[in-house]
């Protein structure tokens, strides 16, 4: 199936970060924690499809996030952690190669995503406990990270909005 057929099929939407969206499961069990307002499910899963003419703008959120790959070429997570050190995980099914099935982003890191390989996509879930609020997301400008950390300037220049949608 190509990227349309699977936007299609399960219904996806685009998400502010880029990409297209569909939330696939909410946890009945809420929690509050300390770090969020209010109550969260214990944890939310989504669907998330990305072409690889578009990219995951950085964004953070205060809850850890778990990818998990499911179809297409394989996605290349960005991930700058709260010490400020940047590096990339690779989402996919070529072991041999450094790509996993799985990849966490740790609470408070701000990270995007690509798809390196070109006229192609890459379908990932991604699960998020506590769950997923859009209260507990910040898009990032390149302004913003450039100030905070100026030696990852060719991944900000890249994954950042010049300018807030």
């Amino acid at each position: 199936m190509n990227a349309d057929c699977w936007i299609r099929q399960l219904e996806m939407e685009e998400h502010p970060e880029g990409g297209y969206f569909k939330q696939s499961f909410k946890a009945k069990e809420t929690i509050a924690p300390e770090s969020h307002t209010g109550a969260r499910n214990l944890f939310t899963s989504i669907y998330f499809l990305l072409r690889s003419e578009n990219i995951s703008h950085f964004h953070q959120l205060k809850s850890d996030e778990l990818w998990y790959f499911h179809a297409g070429s394989s996605l290349t997570v960005h991930i700058i952690d709260e010490s400020g050190k940047y590096r990339q995980e690779k989402l996919g099914l070529a072991i041999e190669k450094g790509e996993r099935p799985q990849v966490l982003v740790e609470k408070g890191a701000i990270f995007g995503s690509s798809v390196d390989a070109e006229n192609t996509f890459s379908l990932v879930g991604c699960m998020v406990s506590p769950g997923f609020d859009f209260a507990d997301f910040k898009l990032f400008s390149q302004q913003e990270l450039l100030g905070k950390f100026p030696q990852h300037e060719g991944a900000i220049r890249r994954l950042a909005y010049e300018q807030l949608p």
